[in-house]
């Protein structure tokens, strides 16, 4: 009896677990390389959106806002908080 078991067990279980073990094996290692190469596809794309992104701000920037144009609007909201202060002060009568 347990000659049989023996000779099954050397004959059938063995190699069928290498076999298994030999295709997980295979399987996490092509899947190691498709993550690393979806890796490199993702920081390649994230490097042009954020190359992009400075490009885009450079360009509004330049083209968009004036240093005058910061400092009116800057003194437009200032005088208009003035008035403003200068009407919750006359209600409130201090």
């Amino acid at each position: 009896m347990t000659g049989e078991l023996f000779s099954w067990v050397t004959m059938i279980e063995v190699p069928l677990f290498l076999g298994l073990f030999r295709m997980i094996s295979k399987n996490r290692a092509n899947f190691e390389d498709s993550i690393n190469e979806i890796k490199g596809v993702q920081e390649q794309k994230l490097s042009g959106c954020r190359e992009a992104l400075s490009e885009f701000k450079i360009h509004v920037a330049r083209n968009y806002v004036s240093t005058n144009y910061l400092k009116d609007v800057e003194n437009r909201l200032t005088e208009h908080l003035l008035r403003i202060e200068k009407k919750i002060d006359e209600r409130t009568g201090r």
